[in-house]
């Protein structure tokens, strides 16, 4: 007998998910770019890993934001351009390369690398504008220098670089954790930067470019902080009320739990701690609405995932990757589906071994982690529109909260056939679930599962890294159309329903 159903509601539709809420995020930081996306002993004529490149490009990663975090608020994005060995070497402020995070970065990998790398694997870069050390001059030469296709002498540049015809870099982040290492500013005093910022770098926008450029401000977890920014950054005689497309905040969790020293009651802890994404994608939206309601305003999460303690700053922010950080990782895709109305991107933290890593390298071997296999299978959900799913599901106590122990989001394609996608969060027993999707006969059904009968603990190294991917999954479907699955502990499973 089920003890946990999910309904589809295929005509309460939410909005279009978005592909960037499948995005993803790769600083200067230990090995996510050298020995990660470039510079190994497994490279092409460019100098990227093909191996890397392949899983990416298998990916469809739909965007890509680069060249940090931290790094971006101390980057000057001219050290990265010319000829590779007459760039200077500077230090890196904020972290360093390779395990031995060496506080120095060489610039061989720079503007022509990343937008040339995002092109190899079909994805849509956003890049990160210096504002912390940085100042307005310097973002909007940034922008000419990528995206001016006239006669300047940036734009000749880039030409006499290797590059023709402009890159069209849509996605500006102007500013990253300003609020902390971007410049420990209060909320007022980076309204007013982001504007004087925003007022160079936008007016480019339909002046000098043939697209639209979209300004992305950062925001805080702390959500006072959101408000005092929305409120100053509006307050203007003259312009745009509202000169930003996108507001952002960062989440992690996970920071004091080490998954190889952690028991049940510890994951609980922790699935509870990821599922808080809910509560600040609520939050940043209502700071939105409350200033700027009539303003097309989207929320980005462009840094989150698991950080755990094994992740410090001398290994190169370094964790093993496991079951658990996947089966968070499918929560939180799940609830950014249900907020397909406001959000317009994501971006986990990182592409290559750093943290939430999808993908890692050891030597010359490159494999997909457990948190690749959920971005696989929960890929068809990209582009569909989001519908409402009622979900009643058994829950733990956890600290005076209560957990629930089964999650799921649905869309449904042009074509009406509808994706479910379902969680079973619980790491001590198997739940079944009733799936009902309205209107739906069940005649076609299609399911998958991931990490059926691993441990939610159990590492991924090389040697191990296929037996994570999905295998079938056992449903049965009633003559009502309603489908039965039964989902052992600790698993993942997407369900197509025609």
């Amino acid at each position: 007998m089920a003890n946990a159903r999910v309904t589809v509601h295929t005509e309460a539709g939410i909005d279009r998910i978005e592909p960037e809420l499948h995005g993803h995020f790769a600083e200067h930081l230990g090995r996510c770019i050298y020995d990660g996306i470039y510079t190994d002993d497994s490279v092409d004529e460019d100098g990227f890993r093909e191996d890397v490149v392949e899983l990416l490009d298998d990916l469809e990663m739909p965007v890509l934001r680069w060249p940090g975090g931290c790094f971006a608020d101390d980057y000057q994005w001219e050290d990265g351009i010319g000829p590779q060995e007459e760039r200077p070497r500077r230090r890196n402020l904020f972290w360093g390369q390779g395990r031995e995070m060496i506080p120095e970065e060489s610039n061989r990998f720079g503007t022509h690398e990343f937008l040339e790398f995002c092109e190899r694997v079909g994805t849509e870069p956003y890049l990160a504008a210096n504002v912390g050390s940085g100042d307005p001059q310097e973002a909007a030469d940034w922008v000419e220098y990528v995206n001016y296709d006239g006669d300047t002498t940036l734009a000749d540049r880039r030409r006499e670089n290797g590059r023709e015809d402009p890159f069209e870099v849509k996605y500006w982040g102007l500013g990253n954790e300003n609020w902390g290492c971007g410049g420990q500013m209060d909320p007022e005093q980076y309204a007013r930067e982001y504007r004087r910022f925003a007022t160079y770098v936008g007016t480019q926008t339909a002046h000098m470019l043939d697209h639209d450029l979209e300004l992305i401000a950062c925001g805080f977890e702390g959500h006072d902080w959101n408000h005092q920014f929305m409120e100053e950054v509006g307050g203007t005689p003259w312009g745009v009320d509202y000169p930003l497309d996108h507001l952002t905040l960062h989440h992690y969790y996970g920071r004091t739990m080490s998954v190889a020293e952690s028991d049940e009651d510890d994951y609980d802890e922790f699935f509870l701690e990821a599922l808080e994404m809910d509560h600040h994608i609520e939050r940043l939206a209502s700071a939105i609405n409350a200033f700027a309601s009539t303003r097309d305003i989207g929320v980005i999460i462009d840094e989150w995932g698991s950080w755990h303690p094994e992740a410090q700053g001398g290994t190169g922010l370094e964790q093993p990757g496991t079951v658990l950080d996947a089966l968070s990782a499918a929560a939180v895709l799940d609830i950014f589906n249900d907020h397909a109305d406001v959000m317009t991107m994501s971006n986990i933290a990182q592409t290559v071994n750093v943290l939430q890593c999808l993908v890692e390298t050891q030597g010359d071997d490159a494999f997909a982690r457990p948190t690749y296999r959920v971005y696989d299978l929960y890929a068809p959900h990209k582009g569909n529109e989001a519908v409402t799913t009622s979900i009643e599901t058994p829950t733990r106590e956890v600290d005076d909260e209560e957990l629930p122990l089964v999650g799921a989001s649905a869309s449904v394609d042009e074509d009406g056939e509808v994706y479910v996608t379902a969680t079973n969060l619980d790491t001590r027993a198997a739940h079944t679930v009733e799936f009902t999707v309205e209107d739906a006969t069940g005649d076609d059904v299609d399911a998958q599962v991931l990490f059926e009968g691993q441990e939610p603990d159990l590492e991924v190294d090389a040697d191990n890294a296929d037996a994570f991917a999905a295998d079938e999954l056992d449903v049965t479907v009633d003559n009502d159309g309603t489908i039965t699955a039964e989902l052992e502990p600790a698993t993942v499973a997407g369900i197509s329903v025609e």
